[in-house]
């Protein structure tokens, strides 16, 4: 049976009103069956970068030893920013050797300390995936980049389209033919494949509660269904939906249904 963990970090954000995420993660938590479902008490305070190049460093690192605590198969995040996702790899059960990583987002994710524009981890969450970055957060080993699949990016930061071009990266356009995500993952060669949803993949006109919108974004059937498909020829082994920030309560009742759509395709 599948289980969700709601995991509530705001740390890991840039945004202004990044403790936003922390109500988009209740919101979403009120419409899951109560008995499958874990809210972590995650660390309200900001937290200390450590001396590293990572903001709030701290209070990840204790969100990343409470999700190891709690992680099991078959279980789907409900964040909370989106670096979340490298806490449950790194605590996967069975690892990441034959595991192929579906990073659905608007944004690359794949700055490093040093190329941060702000030092928020959930813009490093794919190069820590990728077994780079802050030691204390990447995966080691990391995922190989060949089993890495990007889908939706369409926003980037100056030093992040190189590391793009060398991964697999479906664009909104190519999921038009439903069958596209699940080529992608078996030329992989993986027979697992895990499934990250930062919410802002999807057109601002489908849903509103994102800190930082892009236009031109994927509708949640169209991204469903490719998932659906996805899952007829490989089994999850886990799903991270994440980016949830709406700004009022009536807002999030707006945006559910859309997340629902997510929820019902990964579990």
């Amino acid at each position: 049976m599948v289980r969700f963990l709601v995991v509530p970090q705001w740390q890991g954000s840039p945004a202004a009103r990044a403790m936003l995420l922390v109500d988009g993660a209740s919101a979403i938590a009120g419409d899951l069956p109560r008995a499958a479902t874990t809210v972590l008490d995650v660390p309200v305070e900001a937290g200390e970068a450590l001396g590293t190049g990572v903001r709030r460093l701290s209070a990840l690192l204790r969100t990343r030893e409470l999700v190891a605590q709690n992680l099991t198969a078959d279980t789907v995040l409900i964040g909370g920013d989106c670096s979340i996702t490298v806490a449950a790899l790194a605590a996967l059960p069975g690892g990441v050797d034959d595991l192929a990583v579906v990073w659905c987002d608007a944004h690359a994710d794949l700055n490093l300390p040093e190329t941060s524009p702000s030092g928020a981890f959930s813009g490093m969450a794919l190069s820590a995936v990728l077994g780079q970055g802050e030691p204390q957060l990447a995966l080691d080993p990391g995922v190989p980049r060949d089993r890495v699949v990007t889908v939706g990016v369409r926003t980037l930061d100056d030093a992040e389209p190189d590391a793009l071009s060398r991964l697999t990266n479906l664009r909104v356009t190519h999921l038009d033919r439903a069958e596209a995500l699940a080529d992608a993952v078996r030329a992989t060669g993986a027979s697992r494949v895990w499934v990250h949803i930062d919410v802002d993949v999807l057109d601002p006109s489908e849903l509103g509660g994102v800190s930082d919108p892009a236009p031109f974004g994927l509708s949640p059937a169209t991204l469903a269904a490719a998932i659906r498909r996805l899952r007829e020829e490989f089994p999850l082994a886990g799903a991270t939906i994440a980016g949830f920030a709406p700004r009022t309560p009536a807002d999030a009742v707006d945006d559910l249904g859309a997340l629902l759509r997510l929820v019902g395709a990964v579990a």
